[in-house]
């Protein structure tokens, strides 16, 4: 998954459409709580295993 490179770097695209920046961000956004579900459930592990 490629994050909002907007720098250019290495041939990459330097522009986007906006778009193309919503659904970078909706993708982004849904990694983070995945991520964040995640570390809750291993929270939750860690603590029951006290």
């Amino acid at each position: 998954m490629e994050v909002l490179n907007m720098h250019g770097c290495c041939g990459e695209r330097s522009f986007f459409t906006k778009e193309e920046k919503v659904e970078m961000l909706k993708e982004y956004k849904e990694s983070l709580e995945k991520e964040a579900k995640g570390v809750a459930e291993r929270i939750t592990q860690i603590q029951r295993s006290d």
